[in-house]
């Protein structure tokens, strides 16, 4: 597997596998000076971890973080960033019974085809959402460089689940209640609405899909590097690591498509000195560039595949159709468990960005 690293001059690479015995991440190109320890990290594992309520899986995991390399007295060191959780609530033995009957929804089809059995199959293995919390703790660290370096801050929180909508929400109400209830919607009685939707499609061993919205602001103007490395690529190539994501739209996004140029442009401004857009429909960004205005994302998350509910498929060993009830503990819904995840990648990627075009420097002085 050739694809686990992320970022070009501040760099992921994950491991690790559901049911193995760890989840990690290597972080490369963190520059020396940074405050850091496991401190300023957890928090954001604690908010994704399972577990947490009746509407996710009912997985207990601890996620504690350790760093087992890059800082020294309190301080990032330049060096490679190791971090670790261990995995001690895995149960494997209902992924014996159906690794070779193919789950609909899943990957185990393709992925016992292009790994010849040898893959780790326990829990989706490196398919798993645990995996998630390896993009936790690199955007974590690029969050806080972010936020102590520029400025910038980051929230994601749901939008839409099961075909319910909150309204329109604004950053400071999103920031303030997007983790005061199970779903993390700040809309508060939507929120409700989308709690008991998600009970009632598990009641009935099905699952639901969802939107997260996620917004950042205090970016500088010129982040992203076209045509390939463009703000929208790098950004759209994480997101689409998540699993269960199946679509990403910035600003007006589909909507957009549907309007006229008049429409849709953003028309420029200059407001007390600062030169701003009325409207905000590129999403923060044009031409692959931060524009200054706050970057608008829209995330997509399919139903989860693992449900309760009998369904047909092919079992490989007698290649006849056979009923599967998918058994082991499973979300009936992704998209709670998926703000941080969301926003602490969108971190990420900004801080490779912002080092890649010079805003932050390899060495932080005067802290």
């Amino acid at each position: 597997m050739v694809g686990n690293s992320l970022g070009e001059r501040f760099v992921v690479t994950s491991f690790g596998e559901s049911h193995g015995k760890c989840v990690g991440s290597l972080l490369d190109g963190c520059p020396a000076g940074l405050p850091l320890s496991e401190s300023d990290i957890q928090p954001d594992l604690d908010l994704r971890k399972p577990g947490q309520s009746i509407i996710t899986t009912q997985r207990k995991e601890e996620d504690k973080l350790e760093i087992f390399s890059g800082t020294f007295n309190g301080f990032t060191t330049g060096a490679p960033i190791c971090m670790i959780i261990w995995n001690k609530d895995s149960d494997s033995t209902p992924y014996e019974k159906i690794k070779n009957i193919p789950r609909p929804g899943h990957s185990d089809y393709p992925a016992l085809l292009k790994y010849g059995g040898y893959s780790d199959f326990r829990g989706s293995g490196r398919f798993s959402g645990r995996l998630t919390a390896s993009y936790v703790m690199a955007g974590s660290v690029g969050k806080k460089l972010l936020k102590h370096t520029l400025g910038i801050e980051t929230v994601a929180y749901t939008i839409e689940i099961g075909g319910i909508k909150s309204n329109d929400i604004s950053f400071e109400i999103a920031k303030k209640y997007r983790y005061s209830n199970d779903v993390r919607c700040p809309d508060l009685g939507i929120a409700e609405k989308m709690k008991e939707a998600i009970l009632s499609s598990r009641r009935s061993g099905d699952s639901l899909g969802g939107i997260i919205e996620c917004v950042s602001i205090g970016l500088p103007v010129g982040l992203g590097e076209p045509v390939f490395s463009s703000l929208e690529s790098d950004l759209s190539k994480a997101l689409f690591s998540i699993p269960a994501v199946k679509a990403v739209e910035f600003g007006s996004g589909f909507t957009g498509s549907r309007l006229s140029g008049s429409e849709n442009n953003d028309l420029f401004i200059n407001k007390d000195g600062q030169i701003v857009t009325i409207t905000n429909n590129s999403g923060g960004i044009l031409g692959g560039l931060s524009d200054g205005m706050p970057l608008v994302i829209r995330i997509g998350f399919k139903p989860a595949a693992s449900i309760a509910k009998v369904q047909r498929t092919l079992d490989l060993n007698t290649n006849t159709i056979v009923d599967l009830k998918v058994p082991g503990r499973h979300d009936p819904c992704v998209v709670p468990r998926a703000p941080p995840v969301v926003e602490n990648l969108v971190s990420f990627i900004l801080a490779d960005h912002a080092i890649k075009c010079g805003f932050i420097p390899n060495v932080l002085k005067g802290d």
